[in-house]
Formats: structure tokens, sequence, C-alpha cells
């Protein structure tokens, strides 16, 4: 439970969550209840909201939807991966943490079309960052959202579809900045509010160039 629903007014706060679930993705109802849910899993998923840039995830969110055959591998698991097994076709998430995926499977069971990869990581990505190679074939959308985030973006490019999407989250961080300018991809970078989160935040999309 969030620190601001609490130590603030429960039935307030109540009533702002239930509003922001049942108000559409980019409305200013959603984006204000999921400052109730900051670190707080069980109402990020009931609000149905990524841990990303609103902006980049209101991107995403068009994007799947017009593809109703949407492959997407994620690295990192977390709210993400349940809005995301609601938007695509399948999704494969690759985690470090066991007992987190363990968790997390509870939340993804009835969507039935994710794969949970536990993975080893290392310095440099290790298994971790090597998992979208043993999901094999082409994606639609590539999340960047986990740990060692330039091996698996590096890892990653080759399993891009021609036309598809990866989202780096956190892409302003200096230690990120190397890969991603070394990329053969066009950035678009997103900075302002996010989900659930009290500051603003950078999101980039990035796409293979025309």
């Amino acid at each position: 439970m969030s620190a601001a629903y609490r130590y603030g007014d429960r039935e307030r706060g109540k009533r702002l969550l239930e509003k922001g679930a049942a108000a559409p993705l980019a409305s200013a109802a959603r984006f204000f209840a999921s400052q109730l849910a900051i670190c707080d899993l069980p109402r990020m998923i009931e609000l149905d909201v990524p841990w990303w840039n609103r902006k980049a995830a209101l991107a995403v969110d068009r994007f799947l939807s017009a593809r109703s055959e949407a492959r997407v591998f994620e690295f990192g698991s977390g709210s993400s991966t349940v809005w995301l097994a609601r938007r695509a076709a399948h999704v494969y998430s690759a985690e470090p943490h066991a007992d987190w995926a363990e968790a997390l499977e509870r939340e993804l069971a009835p969507y039935g079309n994710t794969d949970l990869l536990v993975r080893r990581l290392e310095r440099g990505g290790g298994p971790f960052a090597l998992s979208i190679a043993e999901a094999g074939g082409q994606f639609d959308l590539i999340v960047i959202d986990g740990r060692e985030r330039a091996a698996c973006f590096t890892q990653a490019i080759p399993f891009l579809k021609p036309d598809g999407l990866v989202l780096f989250d956190d892409s302003f961080r200096r230690r990120y900045r190397p890969a991603i300018e070394a990329a053969p991809l066009v950035e678009t970078r997103y900075f302002g509010p996010a989900f659930a989160k009290p500051y603003p935040d950078h999101t980039s999309i990035l796409r293979r160039k025309a």
C-alpha cells in the first residue's frame, strides 16, 4: 500500500483509485490515481499502468492497439508485464529474482499469454541479457527496464522487427547513453510526468532508421 494512501484520507484515496481505474489511460484521473500507487504493485495492476513516463506509455498503448498479434519481450518484470499481457498476443519477460517472478506469475495466470524467464544476472548481462535469444524470433516491442540495461539493449537489437519499437526506461542515465547513441536506431525521448512516480522521468522509444 502506498504511503500516500496509508497515511492520508483513506476514503478519499479509495474514491480516487476507483475513479482512476474506471477512467481512460490518457485521462488525468488515471494519472493522479497512480500517484497513490507508488511502489505498490497490486494497486498499479488494478489501475492498469506501467511504471514509465506517461507520454511514452500512451505511445506504446497506441502502437499495440494496432497490432493484435504483437510479440513482446521485456527485460525486468513488474506491473508493466501485466499491462503488456492485457495488450499483446504474447509476452516474454526476463527476471533475475525467482521470488519476485513467483509472485508475479499469480497475477499473470488469468491471461495465459506470458512466459517468465528466470535467468541469472551477471555483470555485462550474462544469461539474463541472453534470454531474448532463447525466446527466439523477432518482436514488435522490446522493453528495456531491468538491470544491466546497456547489455540487454545491445543483445536485443537483432531481434527487433523492422517496424518494431524499443522502449528504454530511465534513458537519461549517463551509463546508458553510449549504448543508445551507438545503436542503429532513431530515438524519441520523453520527459515529464510518469505513472506511479512523484517526479518527472525520462523514457525513450527507439525504432529502426527508415
